[in-house]
């Protein structure tokens, strides 16, 4: 190879570029091989994205790049990643059901796995500096492969805009798919099987509505049909295993119940989130399956987790949430409090009926035989001596007893 440019690490020969073959990854690669003068290798993953793929290996091609992945990796984003996740009913900030974010983990460690596969020196991302991805990806890497480098392009360019992106491609010849304004989202997008965000455009002003044409994975609630859909979901340990009494692969229920949830108006979400990087966002999500998902798995808890280790999870889920947005997936802590949450899950098996109607989701029953629901102890008739009310007298004046010590010395809660 020619001598590098100045300024620029010597010691990288090799990157493995997270590649979408879009015009900002395109012009990634192409600068990588300019500006580092090495050999760039492209992962592309399939993760449910709903976009054909193959047209990535043609365009890296083109540009010169012999080493080219292109992996379906949907069953594993499901299956070790969104499961695990929701076996904690984890929802950042109350709202947000962390689409994007645990899939950047999956990314990053398939980077590094390919770096070490063709004896690369760094791997590359196109994430910006703004933004919560930068920091999933690197930490995600550096926590699996301490010494590999990073770069972030967007970080060290002055290409800043997309017409600046576009004069790079017609000065580099690089093909790229030229769309008239109409036909160009004014939204930056990022797809994968548990969900769609939306950022930019009108909806970086948190008081406009967004345009109903915006969403694409589902109907709005009003549009939704006047018949509801019911379904069935079973958990086996707290991952959904059948839906209807159909067996199904952890991407097959997920998938299935994306389609179902949007025809619903299911799943919809307009917030404003606070971003690791210090300042707030605002962003458009659609997570019909998810957010099923997320109604069923409570519903089954509920018969089937004790009282104080239900709780204890809730009481966690927020720090474990707070991990996953902020990238620390591949991390101590997060493991520590996956195995918390995994052990929690043993029993938690059964299924639960739902109701789907004008973007509603209702839980109608749930039967699980590990419950610990017992009927005779609860009912409101004659319990057959099942429970004794009279132990309740006692239970309570032992829990008033520092209330009513506290109030005798003189520690009024009222003025």
């Amino acid at each position: 190879m020619s001598e590098k440019p100045s300024g620029i690490k010597s010691d990288i020969n090799k990157v493995v570029l997270s590649y979408s073959g879009g015009l900002d990854t395109s012009v990634i690669l192409k600068w990588l091989q300019e500006t580092y003068d090495c050999e760039v290798v492209t992962f592309t993953a399939d993760l449910g994205q709903g976009e054909e793929l193959e047209s990535a290996r043609e365009k890296a091609s083109n540009l010169g790049v012999s080493e080219i992945y292109i992996e379906d990796v949907q069953e594993e984003f499901v299956r070790d990643f969104v499961f695990p996740m929701f076996r904690a009913n984890t929802v950042y900030e109350g709202e947000y059901l962390l689409g994007t974010s645990i899939a950047r983990p999956l990314i990053a460690k398939r980077l590094v796995e390919i770096a070490n596969e063709t004896g690369a020196d760094a791997i590359a991302h196109g994430a910006t500096g703004k933004g919560n991805d930068q920091v999933r990806f690197e930490l995600g890497a550096y926590a699996l492969k301490p010494d590999i480098q990073v770069i972030a392009p967007w970080r060290d360019w002055d290409l800043n805009s997309r017409e600046s992106l576009l004069s790079y491609c017609e000065l580099h010849q690089i093909p790229v798919e030229r769309k008239h304004d109409d036909d160009v989202s004014p939204y930056s997008m990022d797809a994968n099987l548990l969900h769609i965000s939306y950022e930019g455009g009108i909806l970086e002003d948190p008081s406009q509505e967004p345009e109903e044409s915006m969403w694409l994975w589902s109907c709005s609630p009003e549009a939704a049909p006047d018949q509801a859909t019911m379904l069935d979901l079973t958990f086996e340990r707290g991952d959904a295993v059948a839906l209807n009494g159909e067996g199904m692969s952890p991407a097959t229920i997920l998938r299935t119940l994306n389609q179902i949830g949007g025809d619903n108006g299911v799943g919809r979400l307009d917030i404003v989130e606070n971003r690791y990087v210090g300042m707030k966002a605002r962003g458009c999500y659609e997570t019909p399956g998810g957010t099923i998902l997320l109604k069923a798995h409570r519903a089954i808890e509920s018969l089937t987790l004790d009282r104080e280790l239900g709780h204890l999870k809730d009481e966690l889920m927020p720090r474990y949430a707070t991990l996953i947005y902020n990238g620390y997936w591949w991390s101590p802590e997060r493991q520590a409090l996956q195995a918390l949450i995994d052990y929690s899950q043993q029993h938690v098996s059964g299924m639960v009926r739902l109701k789907l109607y004008k973007g509603n989701v209702t839980v109608i029953s749930r039967v699980a035989q590990s419950s610990l629901y017992d009927a005779a102890i609860a009912t409101f008739e004659d319990d057959a001596g099942s429970y004794d009310q009279a132990d309740a007298g006692g239970f309570i004046k032992l829990n008033a007893l520092r209330l009513r010590v506290a109030a005798n010395k003189g520690r009024k809660l009222l003025d």
